[in-house]
């Protein structure tokens, strides 16, 4: 008797673990997972002109790309960056709707 209560609570221990790590892996990992996959097919992605933002905040257009590198033009010169701190591209979100506005007003 007093050993099928304790292999019960061993059994219980464990699938509490189990369960555990399935809603970690579900809320945590499996998300991440994704966000990096479409991070870097972003950066794979990237183009001549596309304006973009930095993950310091600094706005640019590219002018250049290299396997590794781009080369931003901001407001003050050209800055040499790396292609995984680019955070997000601006061309489509910032300057596609003010073009729509545009076209509606008229």
């Amino acid at each position: 008797m007093f050993f099928s209560l304790q292999q019960n609570s061993i059994t219980n221990t464990i699938l509490m673990f189990v369960l555990i790590f399935i809603i970690f892996y579900f809320f945590m990992i499996r998300p991440q997972i994704k966000k990096q996959k479409l991070e870097k097919k972003f950066q794979e992605n990237l183009k001549i002109g596309n304006f973009i933002v930095t993950n310091s905040g600094i706005h640019g257009k590219i002018i250049d790309i290299t396997n590794y590198f781009c080369i931003l033009e901001t407001i003050t010169g050209k800055i040499k960056l790396e292609k995984n701190t680019i955070s997000k591209e601006l061309t489509q979100l910032r300057y596609n709707s003010n073009n729509n506005k545009n076209k509606q007003k008229s």
